[in-house]
């Protein structure tokens, strides 16, 4: 017995190992197993993203492109099924897409040019260009004609929407804080340059003393008009990152831009309508004052009346506030040609929006969302059929020249006006400067007038076509070289001029302007 059991204790000292050895096995080929489901997972990983970028369904920028150009491929084939020849090479249709689409890659291809510590230039340039190289390609402008009366249309209801956005972006409290500087800075300029403008008129471009003053301050009403489409981006940009908050500087000139719109529209319309009425100047100065009346008492009670319908208690209330502002608004201007009341569609629009933002609170910044989706339709139409109406081989050997010595005496003027002005408002000699120089930027509303003064002339006076091509001209310059010059002095004159203070520390008052 005890013989045995000490053979048995070394029997099981002789297996131990053995069972060490098979766990050890086993645990090798555990971790195997598991190196190998890593590797598995990893490759099972791998592989979508192989197949994604390698599947023969393309994804990505090559499946949007494909996706784009089949959408626009069915919207021609929309229009073709509806309008048959319009939309083939030069109809109506077809010249409207050719343009609407160029100006859209016109601003997106502007957008990628970006230069390291220089401002974004504004698309608009990028779409002016685009309808102007398509006016000027000697082939493509053959077949992309689009009708004055289409054209026409489209620029008006431009012009309105580009009001609804002026009337929605006064804000009342800030106006009622700076309601003295930005009187001054709204209204003196404008009027400076507009008085300076027809006088330079008459002598550089040949304007007759008859009726040149008056042509002359549309012309300058068309280059008084600041554009918030340049301003106001660029001032947000500022007043986000502190530079001339304390004194209230972005502020103050995004309200003042909405004023002066306002102003340089209403001043336009009134010396367009005596310019080309008949009769007397009397009886067409009494004309004009009773569109205005008739503009303002109409906007007032419609806005009253956009307060109350509809009520709040509705489902999708911005988006039908939206829709009746804009219908309202279009049915004003577009009516009020068609039945004479030329100047009065211009203010029942500013002031009927103005009036109805009063009491919408909160949704007012809901319906400005919904506008501003509609000006990115018509911001490309717009700028795209201006600089299509700019031909290079109607232009006078010396037009251009003349127009921008006109534009550049009566740009120098504004600018030294202004800076007059705003010595009675509490700024330093710097900030005085900056104010003057970014109240030069022009681009939107001269889009709209510039054209619009072209083609009164064609319908009421033919004699006096030739000089409302010297105001389309001017129009179209005036956007090309102040727009971008602009931009580019408010982005980099900013920051080295404007002090700058912690904007979590000093309470700022953002207005609720949309771009346009």
């Amino acid at each position: 017995m005890y013989t045995i059991e000490p053979q048995n204790e070394h029997l099981e000292d002789k297996n131990t190992p053995s069972s060490t050895t098979l766990q050890n096995l086993k645990d090798s080929n555990n971790k195997h197993e598991e190196t190998t489901e890593t590797v598995l997972s990893q490759t099972e990983e791998t592989k979508p993203q192989m197949e994604k970028k390698y599947s023969c369904p393309p994804q990505g920028i090559l499946n949007k492109v494909i996706t784009n150009g089949v959408a626009f491929f069915m919207i021609w084939c929309v229009a073709w099924s509806f309008s048959g020849p319009e939309v083939l090479p030069g109809g109506n249709l077809f010249g409207l897409l050719i343009i609407f689409h160029s100006a859209i890659i016109g601003g997106k291809l502007l957008e990628l040019i970006r230069i390291p510590s220089v401002p974004q230039l504004p698309p608009l340039l990028g779409m002016l260009l685009a309808g102007f190289a398509i006016r000027n390609v000697p082939y493509l402008s053959d077949y992309t004609q689009v009708n004055s009366t289409w054209s026409s249309i489209l620029r008006n209801t431009a012009l309105t929407v580009i009001l609804i956005q002026a009337g929605l972006g006064l804000d009342p409290q800030a106006l009622k804080n700076l309601k003295r500087v930005c009187l001054r800075l709204a209204m003196g300029p404008c009027l400076m340059e507009a008085c300076s403008t027809a006088l330079i008129s008459h002598f550089l471009m040949n304007f007759p003393w008859q009726w040149g003053f008056l042509l002359g301050l549309s012309i300058s009403f068309v280059l008084g008009a600041v554009s918030p489409a340049v301003v106001v981006p660029s001032m947000l940009l500022l007043q986000e990152n502190g530079y001339g908050i304390k004194k209230g500087i972005p502020t103050l000139l995004i309200a003042a831009s909405s004023m002066d719109d306002i102003i340089a529209i209403t001043g336009f319309n009134t010396c367009l309508s005596i310019v080309f009425s008949s009769g007397g100047i009397l009886k067409n100065v009494l004309v004009s004052f009773r569109d205005i009346f008739i503009g303002v008492l109409a906007g007032a009670i419609l806005g009253i009346f956009l307060q109350y319908f509809p009520s709040e208690d509705q489902t999708k209330c911005p988006l039908k506030r939206a829709f009746l502002i804009s219908s309202l608004s279009v049915s004003a201007v577009l009516g009020g040609h068609r039945i004479g009341l030329h100047a009065a569609g211009g203010l029942c629009t500013l002031v009927l929006s103005f009036v109805a933002g009063l009491n919408w609170s909160t949704e007012k910044v809901r319906v400005q969302r919904i506008i501003k989706t509609t000006w990115h339709v018509f911001q490309p139409l717009l700028f795209g059929l201006v600089g299509s109406e700019v031909s290079v081989a109607s232009l006078k050997s010396n037009a251009i020249g003349i127009c921008v010595a006109t534009m550049s005496l009566a740009l120098l003027i504004r600018i030294s006006f202004t800076f007059v002005l705003m010595c009675f408002a509490g700024f330093s000699f710097k900030e005085k400067i900056f104010i003057a120089l970014s109240w030069m930027p022009k681009a939107t509303v001269q889009a709209v007038l510039g054209p619009l003064a072209l083609e009164t002339a064609r319908i009421s006076a033919p004699h006096l076509e030739s000089y409302s091509k010297d105001v389309m001209t001017i129009a179209f310059l005036a956007i090309l070289i102040t727009a971008p010059n602009g931009a580019l002095i408010i982005g980099i004159l900013g920051p080295k001029i404007l002090t700058r203070h912690d904007p979590s520390k000093i309470n700022v008052e953002l207005t609720k302007v949309e771009l346009h």
